[in-house]
């Protein structure tokens, strides 16, 4: 892990960002700025804690200074004392280097695996679930393909998910954990003899930046079919053959795209998510190339190697990473995701910040 940046550069980075984001040429570039304006919200909290902690450092030295001619500024400079200690823990947790995508929107795949009719099924309440969560966060998700299934749910379903909000972490920070196999354990309305069935589903989650470099992409390694995009049970949602599948002949990726009205708009969408599947494919390379310990998500829709278990019964919902177990499945599939994504988020901080030394000097 890069070690933590210190503060002076930081102050440095803020106060550099904030005259940029005041060039009208800067201001003039959408993309620019709202990168620009990403990082310098980003910036913010470590700003107003660096500030705070030296204004305490200062009164506390004032106060130990009083206290030698009275008495009285000793229980301030003691008071003062213990703000420094807690503004420097605070510091010290700002600091500990963040997931670089933790501000970006993310594109999301949820597809059916083990379990037939029922795994498409709760792959349609992974859909819901994270589309009410989304509304919870005030995010946009859109749909860009799906293949639903006969009985309402997805075999599979492409979204993204948008709505940046660094001051509070952008999607990426929260979905990010999401990337796995989830195994539900209930009675299918498909089951005769009430007996519980074990299914799964697949979720892959990609950062979708607006400053991701462009993929060198060679049209003669794309296959692009045309199709008439449809509903559940396979009605045709439209007269027009508009919907898109691109296939990428040497990595075998394919994307496909029918929520928009025309296939040129389809097809563009389509490349922007093949472009952040490609991104997020040389990444993981890299990645594995660095290190053999990094977190993967899971590439198959295996039973056996899940992320997270939903047991209707016992109304239980356990986060197999972490150790979290909570008995409210049905408030977690209505939206709630809250508890769940802080346990893990609580974790990812934990490992961040022993995994790596402090700059003493960076705080103190």
């Amino acid at each position: 892990m890069a070690p933590a940046p210190s503060v002076a550069a930081l102050l440095d980075e803020h106060a550099e960002l904030e005259q940029r984001l005041a060039d009208p040429e800067v201001l003039g570039d959408q993309v620019q700025a709202r990168k620009l304006g990403r990082r310098y919200a980003e910036l913010g909290p470590v700003v107003t804690c660096a500030h705070d902690l030296a204004q305490a450092r200062d009164d506390r030295d004032a106060a130990r200074e009083l206290a030698s001619e009275d008495r009285a500024f000793a229980a301030e400079a003691d008071a003062l004392d213990g703000r420094v200690v807690e503004l420097e823990k605070r510091l010290t947790e700002l600091l500990v280097p963040r997931d670089p995508h933790d501000s970006d929107d993310v594109v999301m795949e949820v597809k059916s695996g083990e379990g037939g009719e029922e795994s498409a099924l709760f792959a349609g309440d992974l859909v819901r679930m994270y589309t009410r969560y989304a509304e919870t966060r005030g995010w946009k998700v859109e749909v860009l393909g799906a293949t639903p299934s006969d009985l309402g749910g997805y075999k599979d379903v492409t979204l993204s998910v948008r709505g940046k909000d660094p001051a509070r972490g952008g999607v990426w920070a929260s979905l990010k954990f999401e990337g796995g196999v989830h195994r539900v354990q209930r009675v299918p309305v498909t089951e005769s003899q009430g007996r519980i069935h074990t299914s799964a589903a697949g979720v892959l989650v990609f950062p979708d930046a607006d400053d991701t470099p462009d993929v060198e992409i060679d049209d003669k390694d794309l296959r692009v079919d045309v199709f008439r995009a449809s509903g559940h049970g396979g009605q045709s949602v439209n007269t027009t053959d508009s919907a898109v599948r691109i296939t990428h002949l040497p990595t075998g990726i394919v994307v496909s795209c029918q929520n928009e009205r025309s296939q040129l708009q389809n097809k563009a969408r389509a490349m922007d998510v093949l472009r952040v599947r490609l991104q997020a494919k040389a990444e993981a390379e890299a990645a594995e190339a660095a290190s053999e310990q990094r977190r993967s998500q899971v590439r198959t829709v295996d039973r056996s190697e899940r992320i997270r278990t939903y047991n209707f019964p016992e109304n239980r919902i356990s986060d197999h990473r972490v150790g979290f177990k909570a008995h409210n499945l049905s408030t977690v599939l209505d939206g709630h995701l809250d508890d769940v994504l802080a346990a893990l988020t609580a974790a990812e901080r934990a490992e961040a910040m022993a995994g790596g030394e402090q700059d003493a000097g960076a705080v103190r």
